[in-house]
């Protein structure tokens, strides 16, 4: 009995001593860290397509001439801006050019603007150059924006046979909603508020020297492409 006693004890003393060495014999394992995913970017050049609709007002005064015109319709151009990102910050410029579709008219006015054709403010195309400052949510970004607008301001008085045409510098200001998908792709919807100021029209077209002026509002959607 005692023999067998210390046969175990001594057995167990041994596999208490090998143990270490087993273990350490075993494969460790292999730990792998996560793989990197460099955050979203929105610095770059860009270049895009956009579209929507614009309604506004345009008011004729002069001697003997009032009239209130509600100018509205549809327009469609391109995109060019360039973004620059600081953190969370977005910095930009961009510029669009639209060809316009956005005219109206009235005969409820006096001199030109009353009875049959009225008078007539179109605005054959619109364009802007603007800086942006966006906050970005990975590739949400949520945008404000402000600079100069251009615009070819046209304004015919009854009876509609003549028309006065000038170019027009103003002001805009607004905000919009851009979304990246698909790496180098962007879709985004924005309002933006313009004032063109006026044009005159002379006595030699109006029958008396008349100034038409033009603000309007302005909803896009865009796509663009990203370098």
């Amino acid at each position: 009995m005692k023999r067998f006693i210390l046969a175990a004890c001594a057995g167990l003393l041994a596999l208490a001593m090998a143990g270490p060495s087993l273990a350490a014999d075993l494969p460790r394992p292999v730990y792998k860290a996560p793989a990197y995913v460099a955050p979203f970017s929105w610095s770059g050049f860009y270049v895009g397509i956009n579209g929507g609709y614009g309604w506004g007002t345009s008011n004729w005064s002069g001697p003997g001439t009032t009239g209130s015109v509600k100018p509205k319709g549809g327009l469609a151009g391109g995109t060019i801006g360039y973004n620059m990102q600081t953190g969370v910050w977005v910095w930009g410029v961009e510029g669009d050019f639209d060809w316009s579709w956005m005219k109206g008219n009235t005969t409820t006015g006096s001199g030109a603007c009353a009875g049959g054709f009225g008078c007539q403010t179109k605005i054959p195309w619109f364009a802007t150059a603007r800086g942006r400052i966006g906050y970005a949510f990975d590739r949400w970004l949520p945008y404000i924006t402000g600079g100069a607008a251009f615009a070819d301001v046209k304004a015919t008085p009854n009876p509609g046979v003549a028309s006065v045409s000038k170019t027009q510098v103003g002001w805009t200001v607004g905000a919009g909603l851009e979304y990246a998908f698909m790496g180098a792709w962007s879709a985004k919807i924005e309002y933006l508020y313009a004032d063109l100021g006026h044009i005159t029209c002379g006595a030699a077209t109006c029958g008396t020297s008349t100034t038409v002026s033009y603000k309007t509002n302005l909803v896009r959607a865009g796509l663009n492409y990203r370098f």
